[in-house]
């Protein structure tokens, strides 16, 4: 497995976000109790100030590439919205100019979010893989710095809640964790290491968007021809193979979940703690539901990653209308 971050460097990667936002709260749900029967501790990564994980990345990699050379001028990035608004937060507190680069039919309200952040948003292709292709070219024609999705700089600013979790809740047996690209699950492993703990780290992918879960499986980097589901977070069609190697090392198993079992995850968060979460954060529930036999009794964590969900969709899902949202 490559190196990982020690406790020292995820520790100072931490102290570069709480200069931008306080710790997110790690709630013991009652309900959510009583319908998994586990121990359920939910991080609630909803409640930053873009409503997602990804702002503690990008916050630790500006201020990296702010100090580490000649001054830069301007930062390109793709995303389906998450990573994008991290990047817009981080490079507007940086003074740094930040270009972003979204798939055609991307959500709506996460397009404004990133947009009142300052960035110019762009759309190219149907897909995330081929908005980061675009963006790519679009770096070398304007000489913009390439803000990639996945780095270890992001890894150890997003490894921050992993800290605040496992130190919160040292006894946890398991802990779900959404795959999109992959800093999440890295960052919870790289954490879960460094305190010397012994949970056992789950990676959840989308069963329509699988190249991490077929990669796992066969030990090396699986791509897929397509990214299959509402869940955006998780629609990546080619594993990071960095990541890959930190998650074949670190992780127990990767789950699989269907968008119905995504959805009635989502509505289930709704009836029992009314948190707003988004198709990727709400994968890790999905899973402990799907695994529900045999995690009964088990004290648990969930990473909440996101609550950024468009409404008319949510509206959809909430209400039960249709067996898959459109």
């Amino acid at each position: 497995m490559p190196a990982l971050p020690s406790l020292a460097e995820l520790e100072d990667a931490a102290n570069i976000v709480y200069r931008a936002l306080p710790p997110t709260p790690q709630y013991a749900w009652p309900l959510l109790a009583r319908r998994t029967g586990c121990e359920v501790w939910v991080k609630h990564e909803n409640h930053t100030p873009i409503g997602a994980f990804k702002v503690r990345g990008g916050l630790v990699y500006m201020d990296r590439l702010k100090r580490a050379g000649p001054p830069v001028t301007g930062v390109i990035s793709a995303t389906r919205g998450n990573h994008g608004q991290s990047i817009g937060f981080a490079a507007a507190r940086a003074g740094i100019a930040a270009t972003i680069v979204v798939p055609h039919g991307n959500s709506v309200e996460k397009n404004a979010a990133m947009r009142a952040l300052g960035v110019e948003l762009l759309e190219h292709g149907h897909d995330f893989d081929a908005a980061k292709d675009a963006a790519v070219a679009l770096a070398a024609e304007r000489k913009l710095a390439m803000v990639p999705s996945f780095d270890m700089d992001l890894v150890r600013g997003v490894a921050s809640y992993s800290l605040e979790l496992l130190r919160a809740a040292p006894h946890l047996d398991t802990v779900y964790v959404p795959i999109g690209l992959g800093s999440g699950i890295c960052g919870m492993i790289a954490a879960r290491d460094a305190l010397g703990l012994k949970a056992k780290i789950v990676g959840v992918v989308a069963s329509g968007a699988p190249a991490y879960a077929l990669s796992f499986a066969a030990g090396r980097v699986v791509a897929t021809n397509s990214a299959d589901t509402f869940a955006d977070g998780v629609a990546v069609r080619g594993p990071d193979p960095l990541a890959f190697d930190i998650i074949r090392a670190g992780a127990e198993r990767i789950v699989q979940v269907d968008d119905r079992e995504i959805m009635a995850a989502m509505r289930a968060y709704y009836e029992d703690t009314h948190q707003l979460v988004e198709g990727a954060g709400a994968c890790p529930l999905a899973a402990l539901l799907k695994e529900q036999p045999d995690m009964r009794g088990r004290p648990v964590g969930l990473v909440l990653s996101g609550g950024n969900i468009d409404r008319p969709l949510y509206a959809r899902i909430i209400s039960g209308d249709g067996a898959r949202p459109v």
